[in-house]
């Protein structure tokens, strides 16, 4: 759907040329929703401008659903932006009209014909819940309601794609779960590739399928969020994952522990089974649990646990071995004294 390839963006500034893309490649699949995440200054609203060509790149493609953004031009760039909406994280709707009017401008603007601009924006404002706030003004609503409108707007020309700029960054917990859940059905019901960026891993946690770390301007690691979440491979995508799936044990705790000290991972059907209490079953060992959780990504369960393992030295290992032999992942935080 989304074909990004070898993409750099640079900027001219006193201090000299900046790269806030850094040969850039990713492939976005159609009706998918995929995350871009960094720390700011990374190059992820870089790249998602890029998207659309509100900024043009310096070098390299961008090709949406078959056509290469780069090389047009005028008119023909004008109507291939129509079938890519963009959500903002400042909502930037005309504080002088009222509800109806901010939809209505963006399909008039788009030369919608003006005999069904009515039925199309109360199709619009069903579809995000704000059917009584028509006649409203910007300033009457609710920042989650503002976003409710935003989404709306991008919906209006019926777009393949949606672009989701810091989108819920502006928004309280509570809005931001409402806003997640609609861009959620929307995805499922139109079909609409969802590109999203953000610094937030439980949005991505929540709703993406797939996700690109960025950092100085580079994907550093990309893949399905379920798989970044169960085994990350660089530093700061594990930066990004403790945020949100924090295992930290008390150092009080830890100069308690006399064995070694593990981390089990737990992928898919095996999180929700007794490996571990199978495991002390049949090894003539002794765990302390120190921490644990499962988590859920795409409604698939994702089982970490930190335990201590107390034995003689033969049957831990073979205790590690057991688990081993059932878990995504065993890992030797630290070994006993």
């Amino acid at each position: 759907m989304i074909g990004i390839q070898n993409l750099t963006k640079t900027y001219k500034t006193k201090h000299g040329t900046v790269k806030g893309v850094d040969e850039v490649s990713l492939t976005i699949k159609r009706g998918e929703i995929y995350g871009i995440v960094g720390y700011s200054g990374a190059g992820k609203s870089s790249l998602l401008r890029c998207i659309n060509l509100l900024e043009r790149p310096t070098s390299g493609t961008i090709t949406v659903d078959g056509t290469d953004l780069t090389s047009l031009k005028g008119e023909e760039l004008r109507l291939a932006r129509l079938k890519i909406g963009m959500i903002f994280q400042h909502f930037y709707l005309i504080s002088q009209k009222t509800v109806f009017e901010n939809i209505a401008f963006s399909l008039k603007a788009a030369n919608y014909p003006k005999g069904q601009i009515k039925e199309r924006v109360e199709e619009l404002l069903a579809t995000v819940g704000l059917a009584e706030k028509r006649d409203v003004y910007p300033a009457q609503l609710s920042g989650g309601q503002k976003q409710r409108v935003g989404i709306a707007r991008a919906l209006a020309n019926n777009p393949k794609v949606l672009l989701c700029d810091e989108a819920t960054s502006a928004l309280d917990p509570t809005t931001t779960k409402s806003i997640l859940n609609l861009l959620k059905k929307i995805n499922k019901e139109l079909n609409i590739t969802i590109v999203l960026i953000t610094h937030e891993m439980n949005v991505v946690k929540e709703i993406c399928h797939r996700m690109a770390i960025m950092q100085e301007g580079r994907v550093i690691e990309e893949g399905s969020v379920y798989d970044l979440f169960a085994s990350p491979r660089a530093e700061l995508t594990k930066e990004f994952i403790e945020s949100v799936v924090s295992f930290d044990v008390p150092e009080a705790i830890l100069k308690n522990c006399e064995g070694p000290i593990i981390k089990v991972t737990f992928k898919g059907k095996v999180a929700g089974e007794g490996v571990i209490s199978d495991m002390l079953q049949q090894c003539n060992v002794k765990g302390n649990f120190l921490h644990g959780s499962i988590e859920y990504i795409q409604e698939l369960p994702l089982g970490i646990f930190i335990m201590e393992l107390k034995g003689q030295k033969d049957e831990v290992k073979r205790a590690l071995q057991y688990i081993e032999d059932r878990a995504a992942q065993v890992e030797v935080l630290r070994d006993g004294r």
